[in-house]
């Protein structure tokens, strides 16, 4: 058995890391994070640096972990500024940090990747080269955001610290149609949805769904023009560029969804998704034009036709927006998990998150309230 860091995710054969992975997640893939690293997307300016933990038997890729030592908090959507300030007002580093996370990326999948029905076995491998390596290197903390549930589980039983947020998912109830989906919702939810949709077809809105074979160069440059827009308004800097993500419409084209809002000659909106075998992947969204129904149009419902129509099972839009509620997303549980070296912050961190949960919970639960399906009776 051979353990070893990479600094790359280039130095692990793309074919042994990608049989690694459960239902085809586009996040994971290895063309994914290499178009993150050649495009310097992750990079030490961003704070972000690759050191992937990778276990070979017999020169085979076993198990491995997507692992970033961080010199900041940013991109991680699980959010610590309050933990590194307290590190801070006693004087103590907080960074650098590990990260098993998709940089910029808050959907939930695997982050400790193994042979399938050998993860009892490699998981404790790799959470101890993890947690040593953390020690060598002077870490404060290692963080895992956004595992899959299995990978949570184990993590809580080696005695990872538990953290609890929510996002809104859509399920697919082996709906025929956007109409059928419709006539599962309330009577009031159901006429603001076909209000809006209709606000949008009025406006002479139509829509292209491409895919990385049918986009072309200009569509990308568009999109990318929209994204850098809509980052800029917020003060932010794009954390993507247009070489990534025609990097990624070539390597991944079956996995990428390009929705495009055209309004006469001109396209004046447009929307990113990836997709798995299973799930859709709400990601980026621009526009130059205001127009009443448009985002959500665009950002969720073109997406629920499309998982409809390929009959995938979920649809997970983004962070944060209650107002996806009202629109068939419902509110979600989810998790990531930390290990803080220092004692004294471990212990206070651990009431903070057994706190957090609590409210977490009873959030959710208060949300159930304004369900759009209508119960069954």
């Amino acid at each position: 058995m051979e353990i070893n860091f990479c600094t790359s995710i280039k130095e692990v054969p793309a074919s042994q890391w990608n049989q690694l992975i459960k239902n085809n997640h586009p996040f994971l893939r290895h063309e994914f994070l290499c178009a993150l690293e050649v495009n310097r997307c992750v990079s030490p300016e961003s704070g972000w640096l690759p050191c992937h933990i990778v276990i070979f038997e017999d020169q085979v890729l076993k198990a491995a972990i997507p692992l970033y030592q961080k010199t900041n908090s940013n991109g991680e959507f699980v959010f610590d500024h309050s933990w590194a300030d307290a590190y801070a007002r006693n004087r103590v580093q907080y960074y650098p940090k590990l990260v098993s996370a998709i940089p910029y990326t808050p959907a939930i999948g695997q982050r400790f990747l193994c042979h399938p029905n050998s993860e009892d076995k490699y998981i404790p491998l790799l959470l101890k080269a993890c947690l040593e390596f953390a020690e060598k290197m002077g870490a404060s903390s290692f963080h895992c955001l956004f595992p899959d549930s299995h990978t949570h589980q184990a993590l809580e039983k080696h005695g990872l610290i538990s953290r609890y947020d929510c996002q809104y998912y859509w399920h697919n109830a082996n709906y025929a149609s956007f109409d059928d989906f419709l006539s599962r919702l309330t009577s009031r939810k159901r006429k603001n949805i076909k209000r809006e949709r209709r606000k949008v077809e009025e406006s002479g809105i139509r829509f292209r769904l491409l895919d990385g074979h049918t986009a072309k160069q200009k569509d990308w440059a568009i999109f990318n023009a929209f994204y850098e827009k809509t980052h800029f308004e917020k003060l932010n800097t794009p954390k993507f560029n247009l070489a990534f993500f025609t990097d990624i419409a070539r390597a991944l084209p079956d996995q990428v969804l390009l929705v495009m809002a055209d309004q006469g000659d001109r396209c004046i909106a447009a929307a990113l998704m990836y997709r798995s075998n299973t799930h859709l992947y709400g990601r980026h969204w621009g526009a130059i034009e205001k127009v009443d129904g448009l985002h959500f149009e665009a950002c969720y419902y073109q997406g629920i036709e499309y998982c409809i129509r390929e009959k995938l099972l979920c649809f997970e839009p983004g962070v944060q927006g209650e107002h996806k509620i009202p629109r068939g997303f419902i509110p979600t549980r989810t998790t990531s998990s930390h290990w803080i070296s220092d004692p004294r912050f471990s212990e206070a961190i651990t009431r903070y998150c057994k706190q957090e949960k609590t409210a977490v919970e009873e959030y959710i639960n208060r949300l159930k309230d304004s369900s759009p399906y209508q119960e069954k009776g």
